[in-house]
Formats: structure tokens, sequence, C-alpha cells
């Protein structure tokens, strides 16, 4: 017997998990660690990812694990420049679309070829400085790339 899927995410409770993972400060340090922990949990579930992590316009992290190819680094861009855009989760961006019967693709009238609202990329939002920059993964469904995003930081946070 299989475990049933999740039921999808609202988008109020999108905004409240990327309320609740506002960070206190982000350094190159923490790139790192959270990048580290991303890998490890990829690996723990044999996940065959990508995995982008940048401040601003620097990329501070990158990893891509056995499985991934180039592809995966394709829909990093167009996710994290969502995230870049919008200022919320890629996934966030795509279920406001969705929970108004519309796709993200004709209402928002941008290049599908830049931007993708599919899940992976979350904002890196910093206490009294805003949006920061953005951790990407991307190589399974939209919303397991969002959840091991979502698992990361909780995990980064707790630490």
């Amino acid at each position: 017997m299989t475990t049933p899927a999740p039921a999808p995410l609202t988008v109020d409770e999108l905004v409240a998990q990327e309320r609740r993972l506002t960070l206190r400060r982000f350094t190159y340090e923490d790139a790192w660690l959270l990048g580290s922990l991303l890998v490890e949990l990829a690996r723990e579930h044999r996940s065959p990812v990508a995995i982008d992590i940048r401040r601003g316009g620097q990329q501070l992290f990158h990893c891509a694990l056995p499985g991934s190819s180039a592809d995966n680094d394709a829909w990093i861009d167009r996710k994290r420049r969502v995230v870049e855009r919008y200022g919320e989760s890629s996934f966030l961006v795509g279920t406001r679309h969705r929970e108004k019967g519309r796709t993200f693709e004709e209402s928002s009238r941008l290049d599908p070829d830049t931007y993708a609202a599919h899940g992976g990329s979350f904002p890196i939002n910093v206490e009294g400085a805003g949006v920061i920059g953005s951790v990407t993964v991307s190589g399974l469904p939209q919303a397991e790339d969002h959840a091991m995003v979502v698992e990361a930081l909780d995990r980064f946070i707790a630490a």
C-alpha cells in the first residue's frame, strides 16, 4: 500500500512558511552550511538534484548530484528569476495563479524560457533587510523540490 500524497499547500500556508523561515543573518559561511545541509538531505533521499544558493547577483553555493543534468541548472535559473522578481518563493507565486484558476505563464506574460513559477526556489529573507537572495533545488517534482528547501531551512534555523 502506498502513502497518499499530502494535500497541496495553500497560499496562506506558503506565506506563513516564508514568514517562519526568515533569517537573522546570512553570511558566506551560512551559504556553505545551508548548501551542505541540502546536499546531505538529497543524499539521504537519493535525490538527483542540483542545488544553488545566491546572495544578490553572486552565486555562493552550487552542487549537482548524480542523476541531475544541465536541464536542472536551467530550471534553477528560471525559478530563481521568479524569486528575484516577486520576492516570494517560486511555488507561492505559481500557487497564487493556480488558486485563481489561471497559469503563471498566461497571467504574467513573462517569457517561460526565462521565468518558471514552479516549486523549488525560496527567498533568503533576512530580518531588517528583506529578500537578499535565493536557495533553489531542481530535479524532483515541484512540491518535493520546495519541501526539500523548506526542510533544510528548518534544520538550518534550528542549528
